[in-house]
Parts: structure tokens; C-alpha cells; sequence
């Protein structure tokens, strides 16, 4: 089985953006994109804030550009999911559910998922109401009442950027404990706009094409309120997706990958980008970034190994 010089796993903004550095290198690149290819930007509609598109673009149009752009450069996409990997030995072994390649590098562009609330209405009403982005999706909100849930430092987070478009909002907490710190709490508190509700969970969410409303049920007494908002912002933490990795790279202890050196790993020829190891910024322009400085490193990588 000949090697490939570079398998990137991962197809959102940072895979496909690593993937256009290194197939312009002239480095045979492979990308296992998966099935849900597109990353997070594929569950999100009009997308205002990335450079280059004053009127916006549909995120998974922006997706299919990134796509098209990576293909025209020789890279290949398959929308296969990476199910092993052994980084034991080189060439390393990247094995899919239907493909499997040889590589001398890699790239690990994996992401994080957003946690759901698992609700029948919640993935059809994505877009329309229901985000994980404040910063993404807050100025679609002027001027309408929005609900956050979560009880974290995330949530407080969006809830105090909500705020500077929203006319209220309203955080729901499932009890009267909250995991954020006390000084992001106590902004919450000291906000005029926000309102918070303890001992909540949302049990559904309103609305035939657009969010109305949500359902909750006070977790003490069982009883029902409904709750009049145009938004929902799910706020209950995000999870990388970086399982396959265990036992074969550091990870930290919430499981995003640790960078030793630039965007190296714990591996010599494995480079990281994106959310995969980024919990803060968690933006398609920051994740493309990467993208473009993890293939920097990896084409470095091939000229200091040409030279040795």
C-alpha cells in the first residue's frame, strides 16, 4: 500500500483549508471528510461574520466552496468516517469505514460537537430559532426575547452577548447550583436584560417553522410553564471528537488534543487544527486559520525530513 504524503481527518473549514495548503505544495493529499462532512457550519443558515461575503453565505454553501476549492488543487475528499488509527509506527495507518491509506503526516481537523438536549423538535428547528452560537447567530435576534440553556461559564457567556441584541434574555439552569464562576455569575445578576430561571429543564420547543416558544417543567414539582422567546441558544457544553485518538496522542482531560509545539502533538508528523483542540474560540475563520498553520508546519515538516 503506497503512502500518501499528508491524510487529513477532518472535513470542515479546518481540514478543507489545511487541504488547500498542502495539495498547492504538491503533496498528495487525502481527505477523510466523513459522512457529516462540513463540520458545524453545515447546521448553521445564513453566516454574516465570515470574511469575503459582505451579504453573507449559507453555511453549507461557504462549506461546498471550501470543498471545491481543496478538489481543484488535486486534493481528494472521501465521505468516509476514520473509524482506527495507529500512530505506532511510520507510515502511519489511517483506516476508514470503506477506505484505508498509508501516510508519512497527518492532520487531525476532527472538530467538537455542540451537546444537544436530545428534544423531538430541537435538530428540525436548527437555524430557525435553535443555535449553539452566540456570536454566530445573535444578530438575527434584535430586539426578540431568547432563552439560553445551561448553567456554565459558556452559557453565562452567550447569555451577556445575547445581550447586546436581544431585548431579554433568559437563562434556564435545570437547578439552583450553577457551574459558572462566581464573577460571570454575578455580571449575569447584574444585568438589566437577563432574567434567570433555576430548577428548570426545557422539556420542548415551540414552533412549526420558526422557534415560538419552549415548554418547561420545574424539576421539584413537576408542573409546566411556557416560556414566549424567538430564540433558543443551547448552551450545555461541547465535546471534541476526538475518541478514536485515545491511547494514541495526549489528550487533556476534556479530550481536545494537546498542542506541544505550534500545532504539533505528542506525535512527530501529526499536526492538529481547529476546534479539535481549540475550547475557546470555536469560529469557522479561526478553525480555517489553523487549517492554514498546521499545513505550514506539516510542509515544514517534509522539507527538514528532505534535508536530513
Amino acid at each position: 500500500m503506497e503512502a500518501k504524503d499528508v491524510i487529513i481527518i477532518g472535513g470542515g473549514p479546518a481540514g478543507l483549508t489545511a487541504a488547500i495548503y498542502t495539495s498547492r505544495a504538491f503533496l498528495s493529499t487525502v481527505i477523510f471528510s466523513g459522512r457529516a462532512w462540513g463540520g458545524q457550519l453545515m447546521l448553521t443558515t445564513k453566516v454574516e461574520n465570515y470574511p469575503g461575503f459582505p451579504q453573507g453565505i449559507l453555511g453549507p454553501d461557504l462549506m461546498q466552496k471550501f470543498a471545491d476549492q481543496a478538489h481543484e488543487f488535486g486534493a481528494q475528499i472521501l465521505k468516509d468516517d476514520v473509524k482506527k488509527v495507529d500512530f505506532s509506527k511510520k507510515p502511519f495507518l489511517i483506516e476508514g469505514e470503506t477506505n484505508s491509506f498509508l501516510a508519512q503526516s497527518v492532520i487531525i481537523a476532527t472538530g467538537a460537537a455542540s451537546q444537544w438536549l436530545g428534544l423531538p423538535n430541537e435538530q428540525r428547528l436548527i437555524g430557525k430559532g435553535v443555535s449553539v452560537c452566540a456570536t454566530c447567530d445573535g444578530f438575527f435576534f434584535k430586539d426578540k426575547k431568547v432563552a439560553v440553556v445551561g448553567g456554565g461559564n459558556s452559557a453565562m457567556e452567550e447569555a451577556l452577548a445575547l445581550t447586546k441584541f436581544a431585548s431579554q434574555v433568559t437563562i434556564i439552569n435545570r437547578s439552583e447550583n450553577f457551574k459558572a464562576t462566581p464573577i460571570m455569575l454575578e455580571r449575569v445578576k447584574s444585568n438589566p436584560k437577563i432574567n434567570i430561571l433555576t430548577n428548570k429543564i426545557v422539556v420542548d420547543i415551540l414552533g412549526k417553522e420558526k422557534v415560538e416558544g419552549l415548554v418547561l417543567e420545574d424539576v421539584l414539582t413537576s408542573g409546566k410553564l411556557a416560556l414566549e422567546v424567538s430564540g433558543v441558544f443551547i448552551a450545555i457544553g461541547r465535546k471534541p471528537a476526538t475518541e478514536i485518538f485515545q491511547g494514541q496522542l495526549e489528550l487533556d482531560q476534556k479530550g481536545y488534543i494537546v498542542i506541544h509545539e505550534k500545532t504539533k502533538t505528542s506525535i512527530d508528523a501529526v499536526f492538529v487544527a481547529g476546534d479539535a483542540a481549540d475550547p475557546a474560540y470555536r469560529q469557522a475563520v479561526t478553525a480555517a486559520g489553523f487549517g492554514c498553520m498546521a499545513a505550514m508546519d506539516l510542509e515544514k515538516w517534509f522539507e527538514e525530513k528532505k534535508s536530513d
